[in-house]
């Protein structure tokens, strides 16, 4: 009985092994199990060698069995040489299977592979336009705040080269729909390339403390991510939308010491796969001139764990920033000189950019709190010509609980300010038109102000650019670890006639309702 016990053990396992997933836990699962066996056959030896041999006479007739007594079935079970040596076999065929699942484990083309992410269908209605729909995989290249990076696929491959705190790297991301490269990502002449790629890094430790990273990174800048579900609210908050820099091309380094955490990279201007090359003016044969910034951005941060639940954190960029180019002809189709800037005011192509952040994140069991303040400078790059300059709070506070009848919860709360009047408004994330407005976000120079300086023969350039708040309000509700369900109303307003209606007409302020289904894999 004890034979057939432990052939079907041993059989029984080996489908598990053909089929199981090479993890490093089930394959410590088998380890186990192959040495108990081995010790089985170890003490069945030793009863084989103290066995009398065959036809040798005994001492006396073994007792009657009493199928009753409790002590049946207990008795220790004895096997032939030949039965020892097939279950050795047996199991050297299993020790076999398992060092190889082993090393593809560790060593295969699948070892230190992930892919992680999330879909996240959302619903929205804006008043101000009169549109209510579904965003999901619908490709839309224009950023606003009310469609950005949420609606679409989230993919994160991961590749880890070995196994320990030195083995490098490689991540990439992709988001068809609302990454950077399908609504942000340019080449050399600003031309959106319409391509999947969200961003892609190579992480190469050289020391314990010390690694080296290249590729195209998200910016350093505040306390807010990309991915929805990190996210405590639905849509992003303005800073993260409108003043924070994006993503760059280049390489850097991390660097840790203590509760300090640092990070530099150098790489091209925020949003170019390739330096910027910009029409100038035309030759004598019509020609193009062209310029292109050869001044690399250079961005840090720094990091400081001051307990368990707080981190202090801050990031500065410097760089020079191209500006927005339009190429004209004469009425007699002759070209003439080329204009920069938002306005067709600038005096350059391009200007010095200057961005500097401090967040905090306090996290302890329920409750997370969020703080964050910006200020930055853009040369030449506001509406009429001059320096634009932009600051800016976020403000957010979430607490989890539950709910009876409906499981575990969430509630945010969250207030942003950004102020960027100067010079008519401009610079950083903010794009406004030819006409000084960015009438869908609510930033720019108000309608009345423009309207009543084209009655006097102006282009509203001796107007302000509007201050920009909103509140956003969130539940979120968490059926599953999967699953994660918002639904946020935001109220944006403005102290300039800025954001359009479906009627033609400008408002001071936009309220939103959306909801949201996350499933993260």
């Amino acid at each position: 009985m004890r034979k057939k016990l432990i052939c079907l053990l041993v059989a029984g396992a080996l489908p598990g092994i053909a089929f199981a997933d090479s993890t490093s836990a089930q394959i410590k699962a088998l380890q186990a199990q192959l040495n108990a066996l081995q010790k089985e056959v170890k003490d069945l030896k030793s009863q084989l060698a103290t066995k009398p041999a065959a036809g040798a006479a005994t001492a006396a007739e073994p007792a009657p069995v009493d199928i009753s007594s409790p002590d049946y079935g207990k008795a220790r079970a004895t096997l032939t040489n030949d039965e020892v040596t097939e279950m050795k076999q047996q199991i050297a065929n299993q020790q076999l299977k398992v060092d190889s699942l082993t090393d593809a484990a560790n060593t295969g083309p699948i070892a230190g592979l992930s892919v992680t992410g999330y879909i996240d269908p959302t619903y929205v209605y804006n008043r101000a336009p009169g549109t209510s729909s579904f965003l999901f995989a619908n490709h839309e290249s224009a950023y606003n705040y009310f469609n950005s990076t949420f609606g679409d696929l989230y993919l994160d491959i991961k590749k880890t080269f070995g196994v320990g705190p030195m083995a490098p790297s490689a991540e990439i991301t992709l988001m068809p729909n609302r990454g950077n490269g399908i609504t942000l990502l340019t080449n050399e002449h600003g031309n959106i390339g319409n391509n999947i790629l969200n961003t892609a890094v190579v992480n190469v430790p050289l020391t314990a403390s010390t690694t080296l990273v290249a590729g195209l990174i998200p910016s350093f800048g505040g306390y807010e991510v990309q991915q929805s579900n990190q996210m405590l609210t639905l849509t992003h908050n303005l800073l993260y939308d409108f003043s924070d820099p994006g993503s760059y091309i280049g390489i850097g380094a991390n660097y840790t010491s203590g509760n300090w955490a640092w990070k530099f990279f150098l790489g091209n201007e925020q949003y170019r796969t390739y330096g910027s090359v910009t029409q100038t003016g035309t030759n004598a044969f019509g020609e193009p001139i062209t310029t292109s910034n050869k001044i690399p951005t250079f961005t840090a941060r720094a990091d400081y764990t001051w307990s368990s639940a707080l981190d202090i954190g801050g990031s500065f960029n410097f760089g020079r920033q191209t500006l927005s180019a339009s190429a004209a002809t004469d009425s007699n189709g002759n070209p003439i000189p080329v204009t920069y800037g938002p306005g067709g005011q600038a005096s350059s192509s391009a200007g010095y950019y200057v961005f500097g952040e401090l967040d905090a994140t306090y996290t302890l069991a329920d409750v997370q709190y969020n703080a964050e303040i910006d200020y930055g400078q853009q040369q030449r790059a506001a509406f009429n010509g001059g320096n634009a300059q932009w600051y800016g709070l976020s403000l957010l506070a979430h607490r989890k609980f539950n709910m009876p009848g409906l499981g575990r919860m969430g509630a945010t709360a969250r207030y942003d300010l950004l102020v960027d009047s100067k010079n008519g408004g401009g610079g950083g994330g903010i794009v406004l038109a030819g006409n000084g407005m960015d009438s869908a976000n609510g930033f720019g120079i108000g309608a009345d102000c423009l309207a009543a300086s084209k009655a006097n023969g102006g282009l509203g350039f001796e107007c302000k650019g509007a201050n920009r708040q909103d509140v956003a309000l969130d539940l979120l509700f968490y059926p599953t670890q999967q699953i994660t369900v918002k639904v946020e109303y935001r109220h944006d307003w403005a102290n300039k006639n800025v954001f359009l209606r479906n009627d033609g007409s400008y408002t001071k302020s936009n309220d939103l309702i959306a909801t949201q289904f996350i499933y993260s894999f």
